[in-house]
C-alpha cells in the first residue's frame, strides 16, 4: 500500500506527541529509525493463514516461512517508501501493518514529483525481490513448472514467494486509493492541477474502479475481490473527503472554528473534580492550569483510566498530557485539520502563552458541515473562557 496522510506530529515542535498512533496498533520495532507497529487485525490474519495452510503438501515449518516471507516483503515495501521519502526530505513517522497491507505515514505531504517517486518505490522493492529470487532459482537450476505453483509444496517455496511479490507490486500499481497507483495518479494530475483538485479527481477514478471490481466480484462470486473493492471505495471516499475539507478550510484561521466557551481544571484538583465537570458539561477535554499558565490537557479517556487505576482522589496533574497539541489562533485551519485526524483529538489554541480556545476533531467536523451549507464563519471570537 501507499504512504498515508501525515497524522502524527513530533516532539519539540509544539504539536501533539505520543497519542497519535493509529488506534488498534500495538508493539513497536524500529528499523532504520522508523517505528513499525502491527494492527491487531494483522495478527489475527497472520494466525488465520498459518492455521488454514497447515496439513497441505508443504511442511509446517516451510509454510510458516512462506507466510512470514510475504509479510516481510510487505514491510520491505513500506521501508522502500520510507527510504525514498527520506531522500526527498519527507520523514516517515510510522509504519502500521494491516491485513491488506502496510501504511507508511509521512510527516507532511510531498511535492507531486516526490509523491510519484515515493509511491513507485514500494512496488519496485517487490519487483527487485522477485528478480533476486528468480536469479537464485536460475543459478541453481531449480525452477518448477508454473502450473505447480497452485499446489503449495516445499519444492516451490521460492517460486511462490517470488510470485507473491509480483502480485503485490501489480496490485499496488492499480490507479486507486489507497494503493500506490492512486498516489501516482494524483501526483501526475497535480503536475497540472492543484493538489486538492488532483486528489478529488483521483478519488473519483478510484471509486469507479472499486465499483467495477465489486460488480465483477459479485458476478464471479469472488468474495475476496468484493472485500478489496469495498476497501478501495472507502479509501477513495476518505481521500476525497479530506481534499474537500482542505478546500473548505484553506485560508481560514484556527480562531474561526475554535471553541471559546470552555472550562479548565487547576493542577491541584482531583480526578473526582474532573469527573464532576465532565458530567456537568458537554466538554470532553480540559486544559489544566497552574498560576494562570497551561501545563497540560486532560482528556476523557485519560480521565476514565485514572479513575480505574488511581482512584477518584488522585490528582489531575499526575494524569494529564503534558505534550499536548498546541496551535496558534492565526494558523491556517487546513494545516490544523491534518493534526486533528484521529477521532477525539483536541488541540489548545495558544496566543503566545495565553490560552484563547480549544479546537476538537468533533467541532471541526461540525464547522466543515456548516461551511458546506454556505455558512461564513466569524474570525473573531465573541466570548472568553469560563473558569
Amino acid at each position: 500500500m501507499s504512504p498515508g496522510e501525515p497524522l502524527e506530529p513530533q516532539p519539540g515542535d509544539g504539536r501533539q506527541t505520543g497519542n497519535s498512533f493509529i488506534p488498534g496498533s500495538i508493539g513497536t520495532v524500529r528499523v532504520g529509525g522508523v517505528p513499525i507497529r502491527l494492527h491487531f487485525t494483522f495478527i489475527l490474519l497472520f494466525v488465520f493463514l498459518l492455521v488454514v495452510g497447515l496439513g497441505e503438501r508443504q511442511s509446517a515449518p516451510l509454510h510458516i516461512a512462506y507466510i512470514a516471507a510475504l509479510f516481510g516483503s510487505v514491510v520491505l515495501h513500506e521501508l522502500g517508501h520510507a527510504l525514498v521519502g527520506k531522500i526527498h526530505r519527507v520523514r516517515t513517522l510510522e509504519i502500521v501493518m494491516f491485513p491488506i497491507g502496510g501504511v507508511a505515514r509521512m510527516e507532511r505531504s510531498p511535492s507531486p514529483r516526490a509523491e510519484i517517486w515515493i509511491a513507485l518505490a514500494g512496488p519496485l522493492v517487490n519487483l527487485l525481490i522477485a528478480l533476486a529470487l528468480a536469479a537464485v532459482l536460475l543459478w541453481t537450476n531449480s525452477f518448477t513448472p508454473l502450473e505447480e505453483l497452485a499446489l503449495p509444496s516445499d519444492g516451490n517455496l521460492l517460486e511462490r514467494i517470488a510470485a507473491g511479490n509480483i502480485v503485490l507490486a501489480l496490485f499496488n500499481l492499480l490507479p486507486a486509493f489507497p494503493m500506490d497507483g492512486g498516489r501516482i495518479l494524483r501526483g501526475v494530475l497535480a503536475l497540472r492541477k492543484t493538489g486538492d483538485e488532483a486528489t478529488r479527481l483521483a478519488a473519483r477514478v478510484s471509486q469507479f474502479l472499486a465499483i467495477g471490481m465489486g460488480l465483477y466480484g459479485l458476478l464471479s462470486t469472488n468474495y475476496m475481490l468484493i472485500f478489496i473493492a469495498f476497501f478501495v471505495y472507502l479509501g477513495a471516499a476518505q481521500e476525497g473527503a479530506a481534499a474537500v475539507g482542505r478546500m473548505l478550510t484553506h485560508g481560514l484561521p484556527v480562531r474561526a472554528a475554535m471553541v471559546t466557551d470552555y472550562r479548565t481544571l487547576a493542577h491541584a484538583e482531583t480526578i473526582r473534580d474532573a469527573a464532576n465537570l465532565l458530567l456537568a458539561t458537554t466538554q470532553q477535554d480540559f486544559p489544566v492550569m497552574h498560576g494562570g499558565h497551561v501545563i497540560g490537557l486532560l482528556g476523557r479517556n485519560a480521565l476514565l483510566r485514572a479513575m480505574a487505576t488511581g482512584g477518584p482522589d488522585s490528582y489531575v496533574s499526575g494524569t494529564m498530557d503534558r505534550n499536548f497539541l498546541r496551535l496558534s489562533p492565526d494558523q491556517d485551519l487546513s494545516e490544523a485539520m491534518r493534526l486533528l485526524t484521529p477521532p477525539g483529538s483536541c488541540a489548545l489554541v495558544m496566543d503566545g502563552d495565553e490560552l484563547v480556545g480549544l479546537l476538537t476533531a468533533e467541532k471541526l467536523s461540525e464547522f466543515l458541515l456548516l461551511r458546506r451549507f454556505g455558512m461564513q464563519p466569524e474570525t473573531t471570537p465573541r466570548s472568553g473562557a469560563a473558569d
